[in-house]
């Protein structure tokens, strides 16, 4: 696959990274490598999770995302509003205060995400009794996951619920209103989403499931939670009655809220990346039997997780159930009120064999064997210290041209070591066989033992894996050698002295 295919919302700002090795531990595709000092993203294998973002301590990783300048850009301007941002505010009971807030923020008009949920939630409790032949299905409502699935899960790809998000559904819908209500053409109406995560600010530019997203731009919510506080204080004066979405709706926010709007008990629910991947593991491997429905987010506790939030997960995740005390319980609307070109996925995920590591079986077989070759010479420690986040890892990069064995700290101080050794027991050899050669080599033999004392500081007394012979004829040798180096006093400096 090209590694330019797919648009990145991920990216590393070089001047504040420190070449720490945090991010290739935890990223999940082992999409980042540390050469020269630097990390670097391989953007085949990236699925933007943010992963790397919510761990480097030092901010390197940065996220692209639009501003409200782009607001500008449009006659007239829709937000989009996951139910994640409703988990952002403290004491918010009434979810009109926010959606007026965006308004005063200059908004012209508020599509709730939440709403569109209700309808695909409603779809898709049809089209997984229509379909029983590919139960479970998989949620598609996390690109971070379909995108998982596209590059590493391959036999999993029929599973995936072939109907659109909910935001992609809500952006639909709200272009068609403000059409309608303004007369205004589509291309004068910008259709922007407040996003919690980069996976969802990538899916605007390279969508899945669909040949083109109508969602216009993507804010983040961090950048705009400041504002929006200051709006909301003269919101609660006089919030105006926007509000549409019920409990179902607003439940997607965290997880295991999809799951609940599908009525059933036959699902499974899990969040975190490491989860999900084991959870997609499992089912791959035919052990999980008996569901309908398997619900995957990719950050910890649910879109609540989003590393473009502010909030705490699981304090959002606690306000999100206590806000949806104060909402209706109304019937989620039915598939019918949501038209298939709307609802519907018009493209078929692909599989993208991103971590082949040969363009044929052939070839592919052979670099395996070369990879486990040279995994009998690495240590399998999986330190992270070569660049690469395992010893398999640093094998693959070595047989498709990245790097050498040397790149291994390991490696290159036993080689260090075997090097030193070969060449004392070389000096050595050359003194016991050549007359008069001890006082030429005595230097370079010097200075060989030091270098070999200094390399068994790495990692162990260099003489151990040494023979017994050879290990008396270095002893010897160093004895002689400080003996013969020993300072004589000459007479100025006795002279000197008296």
């Amino acid at each position: 696959m090209e590694s330019n295919k797919f648009f990145h919302s991920v990216y590393l700002d070089e001047d504040l990274c420190q070449g720490c090795v945090n991010c290739i531990k935890r990223c999940p595709t082992e999409a980042i490598r540390v050469w020269d000092g630097k990390a670097h993203i391989l953007k085949q294998f990236c699925i933007d999770c943010g992963e790397c973002v919510r761990i480097c301590s030092h901010h390197a990783k940065r996220i692209r995302r639009d501003s409200l300048d782009v607001l500008s850009q449009y006659e007239y301007t829709v937000a989009l509003p996951p139910p994640s941002l409703y988990a952002q505010f403290n004491n918010l009971e009434d979810v009109n205060i926010l959606l007026t807030a965006l308004l005063y923020l200059g908004f012209d008009d508020v599509y709730e995400v939440p709403a569109a949920a209700e309808m695909v939630s409603a779809a898709a409790r049809a089209y997984v009794s229509e379909h029983r032949e590919d139960w479970p299905y998989i949620s598609t409502a996390c690109p971070t996951v379909v995108r998982l699935i596209r590059i590493r899960f391959p036999n999993l790809i029929d599973h995936l619920l072939p109907l659109n998000p909910p935001v992609e559904v809500a952006a639909r819908l709200a272009r068609q209103r403000a059409m309608a209500r303004t007369g205004l053409r589509a291309d004068q109406i910008g259709v922007i989403f407040l996003s919690p995560c980069p996976a969802k600010i990538s899916y605007v530019k390279t969508p899945l499931g669909t040949e083109h997203s109508a969602i216009d731009n993507a804010v983040a919510v961090k950048d705009i939670y400041p504002k929006l506080l200051l709006h909301m204080k003269e919101a609660r004066k006089n919030p105006l009655p926007l509000s549409s979405a019920g409990q179902i709706g607003v439940g997607w926010g965290s997880g295991g809220g999809e799951s609940a709007g599908m009525k059933t008990d036959s699902y499974l629910a899990a969040d975190g990346i490491e989860n999900v991947i084991h959870v997609l593991e499992d089912l791959e491997d035919e052990k999980l039997r008996g569901l309908q429905f398997i619900e995957l987010d990719a950050c910890p506790g649910g879109c609540v997780g989003g590393v473009l939030n502010v909030e705490n997960p699981h304090v959002a995740k606690s306000k999100l159930k206590r806000l949806n005390r104060f909402l209706p319980d109304r019937p989620a609307e039915t598939a019918a009120e949501a038209p298939p070109e709307v609802m519907d996925w018009n493209e078929h995920v692909i599989y993208e064999p991103v971590f082949r590591l040969g363009s044929n079986v052939r070839e592919s077989i052979a670099m395996v064997k070369q990879v486990d070759s040279l995994l009998q010479q690495l240590p399998g420690l999986d330190c992270g210290s070569c660049g690469a986040p395992t010893c398999r890892a640093r094998a693959e990069d070595i047989v498709r041209g990245h790097g050498s064995k040397q790149d291994c700290i390991h490696v290159l101080k036993r080689s260090v070591k075997e090097l030193t050794a070969s060449c004392t027991k070389l000096a050595d050899e050359a003194i016991q066989e050549l007359p008069d050669a001890d006082a030429r080599l005595r230097p370079l033999l010097s200075n060989l033992q030091k270098l070999g004392e200094q390399a068994a500081l790495m990692d162990g007394p260099l003489t151990e894996n040494l023979p017994e012979e050879q290990k008396q004829q270095l002893a010897a040798r160093k004895a002689h050698t400080e003996e013969t180096e020993s300072p004589h006093p000459t007479q100025e400096s006795q002279e000197e002295t008296l």
